[in-house]
């Protein structure tokens, strides 16, 4: 097999466009993950269906999103990697466009899906041409602004989505996809369709391709829906997991065998991308398990609005987007182990700051450790990504995009089903602990009961009144059981860290092919 084609870096004026467009195109998905999530109300009632099944609106973009993006390798090789992103982006437009305009819930519900199935290209091309524009020893200053479209868009998805909701009208949460796809597209065809990558005509592995669909589907509809239908003790959620367990496992023994393979599985035997990929999975199901409970947290037992709960995670993203140009350009000076160490460090202070959280803690000591958190996320997403494609020829480069993007997408998902189901779980056995205290022979609680009943309160509001309180308490318990098992879990990540081998190239740089 020819060698494939190395383009020469851009420069100047050209790759300070293309770095735009690349990076705004990866921020426009990666915002359409969270964006509609505090809209489901307010979209569910305009179409006419119950907010459970308004859910559909983010499970299936989940679902198709999941599906589509181990197979970025695969179609970059037969239609070219340029070719791909700009098609992506062009059916990712019209699809945001076909939700807007949605008449009817199995209407919008389609479009998700095809927005979702087109998207999932557009992340690990975008991360793969942002590479191949800058010179190797800038690459990980390439990596660091990518970084910040999936570490920042997450946070900054709610706050939007509920502002346009709540100023405009919830259309526009898909209108505004429109124009800066287009945008984004026209600049990047006009000037990279020159820098296509090589074309090869493989065989469509369809045996591999029906068990991804089937397997990754059933298990990211699992992990969406476990918790409202009572995961194993559903017959529905049990089934998920039978064809999900049997599929992969099915679909993992085929690629290893299959010629021409949908998901590269060989990426495995690397050293690094393993470590890397173990490391990264593993703490974004923590990093997204407390993106997703800690505003439960303020909304339904601090009383804040959705808009407030969103500035209090604000913070992780500002200081993220400071610090990270900082990593990157220096990352060639520096070992992403010991990088990765202190963000999985730092992750697990602030998750020990969480822990003490008590109801009555103010807005400034609640957001500091969001602050904190905000290096954290500079030093371990740049590093781990540096260290799974140190080792890549510039052939696997988009298969291992794609597959590390995969893992870390699901992870994701998983991180957020784990996270709600513990928190509630945990505080159940809280709540359950702390009513055993309230009777008639306890001094403390008594006394509170008289204090109530004292100011105007009948018994049976002062009962009630009683319950919110110790539902706040065992709620912050669980919380706080949540902070501290993401803070151990973090620190048991770091030894994972250091089975990986330098070199590690310049920034993720590719080495070259033999």
């Amino acid at each position: 097999m020819s060698a494939p084609v190395v383009h020469p870096p851009l420069e100047g004026l050209d790759r300070l466009f293309m770095t735009i467009a690349l990076a705004g195109a990866s921020f426009m998905v990666v915002l359409d993950t969270s964006i509609a999530n505090v809209s489901i109300p307010g979209i569910s009632g305009e179409l006419g269906v119950s907010p459970s099944q308004g859910t559909w609106i983010i499970t299936s973009f989940a679902v198709s999103n999941a599906i589509a993006v181990p197979l970025t390798g695969w179609l970059a090789r037969r239609v070219g990697e340029v070719r791909l992103f700009v098609l992506s982006m062009l059916l990712f437009s019209l699809a945001s466009l076909g939700c807007g305009l949605s008449p009817s819930m199995p209407v919008l519900i389609a479009f998700r899906v095809m927005q979702g199935a087109v998207a999932g290209p557009m992340m690990p091309l975008s991360q793969t041409l942002l590479l191949s524009i800058y010179p190797q020893d800038r690459r990980a200053m390439a990596l660091a602004i990518w970084s910040l479209t999936t570490l920042v868009a997450p946070v900054a998805g709610p706050i939007l989505g509920g502002w346009i909701t709540d100023n405009l009208h919830w259309p526009w949460i898909f209108y505004i996809n429109v124009p800066i796809g287009i945008f984004c597209m026209w600049l990047i065809w006009g000037r990279m369709r020159e820098r296509e990558s090589k074309t090869v005509k493989v065989p469509i592995d369809r045996v591999g391709l029906a068990l991804l669909v089937i397997g990754v589907g059933a298990l990211q509809i699992m992990l969406d829906k476990g918790q409202e239908l009572d995961w194993f003790n559903s017959t529905t959620v049990v089934g998920l997991a039978i064809v999900a367990a049997l599929c992969i496992a099915l679909l993992v023994v085929w690629e290893l065998t299959e010629e021409h393979p949908i998901i590269d599985l060989h990426l495995f035997q690397d050293r690094n991308f393993t470590a890397a990929a173990i490391a990264v999975s593993t703490a974004y199901v923590v990093f997204f398990a407390t993106v997703v409970i800690l505003p439960l947290w303020l909304q339904t037992q601090m009383g804040y609005t959705p808009t407030w709960a969103g500035l209090v995670m604000a913070p992780t993203g500002v200081l993220a987007i400071v610090t990270t140009p900082f990593i990157g350009k220096n990352m060639n000076r520096l070992d992403p182990r010991m990088l990765a160490t202190f963000g999985f460090i730092v992750f697990a202070l602030c998750a020990f700051l969480r822990a003490k959280f008590e109801p009555g803690a103010d807005f400034h000591t609640l957001a500091m450790p969001q602050w904190i958190q905000g290096i954290a996320v500079a030093c371990f997403f740049v590093p781990l990504t540096t260290i799974a494609l140190s080792s890549m020829r510039p052939q696997q480069m988009a298969s291992a995009a794609g597959l590390f993007n995969f893992l870390r997408i699901l992870s994701g998902g998983a991180g957020t089903s784990i996270a709600t189901t513990m928190w509630n779980r945990r505080e159940a056995l809280h709540h359950a602990q702390l009513v055993e205290n309230v009777t008639a022979f306890s001094p403390a609680a008594s006394s509170y009961l008289g204090q109530l009943q004292a100011g105007g309160n009948d018994p049976t509001a002062a009962l009630g009144i009683v319950d919110r309180v110790i539902n706040g308490q065992a709620y912050s318990m669980a919380t706080a059981d949540l902070s501290y098992l993401a803070a151990w879990i973090f620190i048991a990540l770091i030894p994972l860290l250091w089975l990986a081998r330098p070199p590690f190239g310049h920034g993720g740089a590719p080495v070259a092919a033999d």
